[in-house]
């Protein structure tokens, strides 16, 4: 629900979010509200699961995969913001096609029977370039952002920073609320981490935990619209991981101390296409270790483990939604406890009578360390550490949170690994593929270093960055000129040093170039640089390069943050003391040739002078490169290997697929394995150390053709581009662990004979569950083993106790199948080895049906 305001051209949005709810017709509305204990849906009380995915950080085209994936994990919801800056990114002209067609996702989430809960924002915060703010609003008159401001008023996520504007912060937070309440949109209004939020708005928690979360009011439910399930990475950083036993502890947590409403910030992360990603320093991906990849693809076992949760706390939602206070409370021991929620107080004693129709349970263990024994309802109960039970009619578990019995996916390329180009002949294009080769001929053309050119112009004094270039381009030029006498030669020559430049603060990259060369770099959020410089007699051209990568998304006064430089810019070292060029005469230009020229565009590439690429010439910083490629055979995603170059930016068909920049995370920080208990931090189970932090960039394969695909890079410090290669993105390797003394599958708590009481829930085998992706089958089982084995995925061996037909049934059940169930009990493999618990492990290998054709000739 988006207003303009009048005149100005200003969406008129409040600091809410706003539950929508979406049909598969055209928007018709349910009945939404609430009580103190849920949203009320039609009037009646729901527990919702959501999923947050962001509709510009994918293509259309993967819209409705991802929606299903969501939907089949368990969510109720998807949720989004809204990008005002990608839907206005000039003032007066708005964009609601391709990546961009809100209308269009929320249609979709309709058409599958889930609902929307929209955070209007428009602030988004969200690692999105500028917050979510498109940076014409910073040349507002008088206009000053997120405090009660009457050319601002816009808002989200507020509580952290309202202190920082003082009485008029809070006097925004009523406004606000004011304002959403008089536009009749009929749902119910919702401000994010905003304690002081009005009683006729729900305040939530964003979090890594948020079971200790409160609202403002009793009269309110518990929400929690940020359950950070990951975390972004920045360029040079680690990549962080969360272990999805604590993401589903945390989960479980909520829900069994009274929490009704919880996302998932990211259940699909997606990519940061073009200059979208935020700052300083977010990196393109923006796949954030969520449930479902940044190529669309499931990891697991976070998808699949999650899914159980949310089949266990469904199973759960009658009991919950029936009480109106809080659960019954009962203490298990010094770091245990249990939270029932039951139609009438039970006694936890003994075990439940029959006439006791309506009761689930969470039973939760907090210790770090230990696992426990804890009795309750007549019965004995082991919890390992750091997790939760859910008992789902106060009597059999149905799932813990440590228990992970979800398959594990390894595949062909993970977000942020190693660089895999392999050394090519010069002039081709590499692609991992098995049987599938392209190669054409390296163009290249050099972008002219300064001010040349017809958008130039020149001023007194330093302009700051985004004033001049308004975020049309990371890239401004800062041009001067400096006379140096025989004198100041001399002088150096006789006291064996060298001028410098010297500017006070800096940010995110400068790039200084003296008579055309460089002469040093610097990158960091507003950091001084002093750089020394080989400066000739006469005239000499300074040429400071400003690069924005990606502007600031978090905190107070963004519209003063800016870019550039700031303070004095000096050189120092001369004879007759420093000169001080801050207000000196400089030429400006805004951007690269290159970019005004188009020449990512397909239809610009007869205006642009290419030349063929000559070995002799590399390294090249500062150059254009161009290539053409076919598209791999199949539907399964394709990433792009750019972890030969430098830093700068590429396009596919004039599609930008984002920025790339090789920066290598520390060595140190990474723990070779990670241990979910314990509270999660951004820092802890990092991976990466020593590596590139991105090598492999998302190429959506809507953006392809069959063949002579246009690849565009631009590159600044000279990376190699005959080592730029393509690979397709699957599931290569999944693995299974299943104890037969795991939970049974939780459909079974659906089915009639159980639901009778025809049969119990311990009659019940576990199963395995094996899946490829779509398209893919089970190729080969490389490893099979009922018994006592030993190891993890990829690594594991036989143990002392092994049945014999393992490999041949598990054969029989998965080979040349795109997924199998198989049951993990003596009845399927035999007893090898009596009054021992077995478990069943599985290695299989999967390729795509095109790949197997042969192999399906055969079954």
């Amino acid at each position: 629900m988006l207003g303009f305001r009048s005149g100005q051209g200003l969406f008129a949005v409040a600091v809410a979010v706003q539950l929508a709810v979406v049909s598969a017709a055209f928007f018709e509305p349910f009945n939404v509200s609430y009580d103190h204990r849920a949203l009320l849906i039609s009037g009646k009380r729901r527990m919702l699961i959501s999923a947050g995915i962001h509709y510009p950080r994918a293509t259309p085209e993967m819209w409705p995969g991802l929606i299903a994936k969501s939907k089949e994990g368990g969510a109720d919801v998807i949720q989004t913001y809204v990008f005002w800056n990608g839907h206005e990114p000039t003032r007066g002209q708005y964009d609601f096609k391709g990546r961009y067609d809100i209308v269009k996702f929320a249609k979709l989430i309709g058409s599958q029977g889930l609902y929307l809960h929209l955070r209007i924002g428009p602030y988004a915060c969200a690692e999105w370039n500028f917050g979510g703010f498109p940076v014409w609003l910073r040349d507002i008159p008088g206009i000053e952002f997120r405090t009660n401001n009457e050319p601002f008023k816009i808002e989200n996520e507020y509580g952290n920073i309202e202190g920082q504007y003082g009485q008029g912060g809070k006097e925004y937070v009523r406004w606000a609320a004011k304002m959403a309440l008089g536009l009749g949109a009929g749902v119910p209004w919702v401000m994010c981490k905003q304690t002081d939020a009005p009683e006729t708005i729900i305040d939530s928690c964003n979090a890594f935990y948020c079971d200790g979360f409160r609202p403002n009011s009793y009269k309110k439910p518990a929400f929690w619209t940020e359950d950070w399930n990951g975390w972004y990475a920045s360029w040079g950083g680690r990549l962080p991981h969360r272990p999805v036993r604590d993401n589903a502890f945390a989960v479980a947590r909520f829900f069994q101390r009274g929490g009704s409403f919880q996302n998932y910030y990211m259940f699909f992360g997606g990519t940061n296409f073009g200059r979208t990603a935020g700052g300083p320093f977010q990196i393109t991906s923006y796949d954030y270790d969520a449930p479902i990849d940044e190529y669309g693809l499931l990891t697991q076992p976070k998808w699949g483990h999650l899914k159980d949760l949310h089949a266990a706390i469904k199973l759960c939602e009658p009991a919950l939604v029936v009480v109106n206070d809080s659960p019954q409370y009962v203490k298990l021991g010094p770091m245990q406890e249990a939270h029932i929620y039951s139609s009438e107080r039970v006694d936890t004693n003994r075990s439940l009578s029959e006439s006791t129709s309506i009761c689930s349970a969470f039973l939760a263990n907090i210790d770090e360390h230990k696992s426990v024994t804890v009795k309750i309802f007549g019965e004995v109960y082991s919890l390992p550490p750091w997790s939760v039970s859910i008992l789902p009619n106060c009597k059999n578990v149905a799932f813990n949170t440590a228990k992970v019995g979800s398959q594990v996916s390894i595949k062909t390329v993970e977000s942020g690994s190693p660089s895999r180009s392999n050394k090519t002949e010069p002039g081709e294009l590499l692609l991992h593929n098995e049987g599938f080769f392209i190669s054409s001929t390296w163009m290249t053309l050099k972008e002219s270093i300064g001010a040349s050119g017809n958008n130039s112009f020149t001023a007194h004094g330093i302009l700051e960055h985004l004033n001049v270039t308004k975020d049309t381009s990371d890239y401004l030029w800062y041009i001067t000129r400096i006379n140096v006498s025989d004198e100041d030669i001399a002088f150096w020559e006789e006291m064996d040093f060298l001028p410098s430049l010297t500017i006070n603060k800096t940010r995110d990259v400068v790039r200084v170039f003296v008579n055309g060369h460089l002469s040093g770099s610097k990158f960091g959020n507003w950091v001084p640089l002093k750089q020394p410089l080989h400066l000739v007699q006469g005239c000499n051209e300074l040429v400071l390069l400003s690069e924005t990568v990606g502007l600031q998304n978090y905190g107070a006064f963004l519209e003063k943050d800016g870019a550039g430089f700031r303070g004095q810019i000096k050189l120092s070292g001369f004879k007759n003391g420093d000169i001080d060029l801050s207000n000196s005469l400089w030429t400006y230009r805004v951007g690269l040739k290159g970019e005004f020229a188009e020449l990512y565009a397909p239809d610009k590439q007869k205006n642009a002078d290419w030349t063929d690429l000559k070995l002799a010439s590399l390294p090249s910083a500062f150059t254009w490169y161009k290539n053409t490629f076919d598209a791999p055979e199949g539907d399964d995603p394709v990433a792009l290997d750019l972890g030969s170059m430098g830093k700068g930016q590429a396009w596919v068909n004039g599609h930008s697929i984002g920025r790339y920049w090789s920066l290598i995370a520390p060595e140190t920080g990474c723990s070779k394995s990670c241990n979910y208990r314990g509270a999660y931090n951004e820092k802890k189970c990092t991976t990466n150390c020593g590596l590139p932090t991105q090598s492999w960039y998302h190429i959506p394969r809507a953006w392809l053709q069959p063949s002579n695909n246009l690849l565009v890079i631009f590159e600044e410090t000279g990376g190699n581009p005959l080592n730029i290669s393509l690979s397709v993105h699957s599931t290569k390797t999944i693995c299974g662990k299943v104890s037969e003394t795991h939970y049974p599958p939780l459909s079974t708590w659906y089915h009639p004979d159980f639901i009778n009481g025809k049969i119990s829930i311990n009659e019940v085998a576990p199963q395995m569950h094996l899946q490829c992706d779509d398209g893919h089958m089970i190729s080969a089982v490389k490893f099979a083993s009922y018994g006592t084995p030993h190891g993890s995925c990829q690594n594991y061996s036989l143990g002392k106790c092994h049945a014999s037909t393992s490999l041949s049934l598990v054969m029989k059940a998965c080979q040349g199948k795109n997924n199998c169930t198989i049951n993990v009990s003596n009845t399927i493999f035999g007893d090898p080895c009596r009054r021992t618990v077995k478990t069943l492990a599985v290695e299989a290998e999967c390729a795509s049906v095109t790949d197997n054709k042969m192999l399906l000739g055969s079954w």
